[in-house]
């Protein structure tokens, strides 16, 4: 039996049973309904990541002993394990795990650094000033421990560091956080590989499939919901179609979204405001109430959302040159919420996506509309992957002329 044979057979066995779980994937995305075989994969996960770490922490600490045993202990280790202020013997503007070029501690206390033994067997400097013994000179030298804190200060502040992509805490077994954790040991190896073959040849395939599901059926009700004459049908319809659409994809990233305190749920003719991590944001958030979104009109494949979204519901996009007028944006945003039946349209005040540990002032001009504003915190769990869109690192590189003769 030829290899295309088997391939060709595991295909024909192997297609019903995902063909099935694709349709019961989509049909309960579309009710909002769930079986619970997401949480109990993210429970499965987190079962997982916890003895990662905890293996890769035991081979961390075995390593350590053993180089411990081959040091000697010095003066200067026992001077720094008894000196308060620098904990675990770090020096000064050292954190461990770090790895920035610089790293800065925000309750560093700065210490001298030990003494050596002809030092420590001298006498103090008020000593030697009761004894009538010249005082030494300043050194320039004493200064520099300060000076380096105070350009740390600068350089590594807190607003920069909300702009670079989070650390992950654990090892969520993915190339970005991969540091040969995978190679530690055995155990570790085999959970990799297997983990490997279930992301890139079951859920892969699968994902894309939803989220081309889930694009078409945006793009195809909002067109035909277009030709629907204005009143309740249509955004009754608009509203369903647009919930379920950005359901499936959100089941597209195996995601679980659980939103809290629905009583204060986001109502017509209303302005909901929100921190902003990734594009995705729009997608999570509704899955459970329909927006009316503003931003800037583009072209390409982002245009033809903008475009479908249009057809079917109120949205601002405004032109380039239109964004720079701040009242003329104001002016629009207020003949929306000025009528009643549009839905809530949906506000990212940052101005720009901030990384997922913490929030930016907001800008003023979302406040200035005189409606009822809904405040919306998103927050993301890092431990499954990081959903910062830095989008400083986004290059786009203009397509070279092509000459036709």
């Amino acid at each position: 039996m030829s290899l295309l044979s088997v391939a060709s057979l595991l295909g024909s066995i192997l297609l019903t049973p995902f063909l099935t779980l694709l349709v019961c994937i989509i049909f309960l995305a579309s009710i909002g309904q769930s079986l619970g075989v997401r949480r109990l994969y993210v429970k499965l996960l987190l079962m997982i990541f916890e003895y990662g770490r905890k293996d890769i922490e035991s081979v961390a600490k075995r390593k350590h002993d053993l180089e411990d045993e081959n040091e000697s202990n010095t003066l200067e280790k026992s001077y720094e394990e008894k000196t308060p202020g620098t904990p675990n013997g770090m020096k000064n503007g050292v954190i461990n795990g770090a790895n920035n070029l610089i790293s800065r501690d925000d309750k560093l206390v700065l210490v001298p650094e030990p003494p050596s033994k002809q030092e420590a067997n001298s006498k103090s400097f008020v000593d030697e000033a009761k004894e009538g013994k010249e005082i030494p000179n300043f050194e320039l030298s004493t200064v520099f421990d300060y000076i380096k804190v105070g350009i740390e200060a600068i350089i590594e502040d807190q607003v920069t560091s909300r702009f670079e992509a989070e650390e992950l805490k654990n090892w969520n077994l993915l190339i970005r956080t991969n540091r040969g954790y995978e190679f530690i040991s055995w155990k570790l190896t085999v959970i990799w590989l297997c983990g490997f073959f279930i992301r890139y040849f079951f859920l892969f395939p699968l994902r894309v499939i939803i989220c081309c599901f889930g694009i078409m059926a945006l793009v195809v009700s909002t067109a035909l919901i277009g030709y629907l004459p204005n009143g309740w049908l249509k955004r009754w319809v608009n509203r369903k179609m647009y919930v379920i659409s950005n359901r499936i994809l959100v089941r597209s990233l195996s995601g679980i979204v659980r939103i809290h305190n629905k009583h204060w749920h986001p109502c017509s003719g209303s302005v909901c405001v929100a921190n902003h991590t990734s594009p995705v944001d729009v997608i999570m958030i509704s899955t459970d109430n329909c927006y009316s979104l503003i931003g800037q009109r583009h072209g390409g494949f982002l245009g033809i959302f903008q475009r479908a979204l249009a057809r079917a519901s109120p949205h601002i996009w405004f032109e380039r040159s239109e964004a720079r007028d701040r009242h003329a944006v104001a002016k629009r945003l207020k003949e929306h919420v000025s009528n009643p039946e549009n839905p809530p349209i949906l506000i990212f005040p940052e101005g720009t996506c901030i990384n997922n540990t913490s929030v930016m002032q907001f800008k003023k001009g979302s406040f200035e509309v005189g409606s009822i504003i809904y405040p919306v915190a998103i927050k993301y769990d890092p431990r499954f992957g990081d959903a910062f869109w830095n989008s400083s690192k986004v290059i786009i590189e203009p397509l070279s002329s092509i000459q036709v003769r």
